[in-house]
């Protein structure tokens, strides 16, 4: 069975997911269109957006909580124009 990740820590895992997309170094052959390297940011920010979905359910997630979910949306979103166009 899987240990169960409290929320703050889910946070704090997808924002350092999001910035490792950010760090993907660009490929020098096949640049930001090499499908390998869209295929791995795309993943990484998948990762980031799967640990937080369901923290705003939750019966305990506080409203401080749910901004900060939102908020990791937004940068997920955003990192994702960032790097990829």
């Amino acid at each position: 069975m899987s240990r169960l990740i409290p929320a703050a820590e889910r946070i704090i895992k997808a924002r350092e997911l999001i910035q490792k997309a950010r760090d993907l170094p660009v490929p020098e052959e096949g640049g930001r269109g090499d499908f390998s390297y869209i295929a791995q940011v795309k993943d990484l920010l998948r990762q980031a957006r799967d640990l937080i979905k369901f923290i705003s359910m939750t019966p305990s997630a506080t409203d401080e909580m749910k901004e900060e979910v939102k908020k990791i949306y937004q940068e997920a979103d955003q990192a994702n124009e960032e790097i990829l166009h």
